[in-house]
């Protein structure tokens, strides 16, 4: 599964490891993430996310 960063502050997703503070199980692709799921650094949304 790919990473994903945040281009406003950097944090990395890593599907294997999924977000657990916000109840994203570990392996929960970027793509299956709910769509009003944020970034649990900054809080930008999903668009402002690209490809590692």
């Amino acid at each position: 599964m790919e990473k994903w960063v945040c281009v406003v502050c950097g944090y990395v997703y890593d599907p294997a490891e999924g977000d657990p503070d916000s109840g994203v199980a570990p392996g929960t692709s970027f793509e299956d993430l709910p769509e009003d799921w944020v970034c649990p650094v900054c809080g930008a949304t999903k668009d402002q996310f690209e490809k590692e």
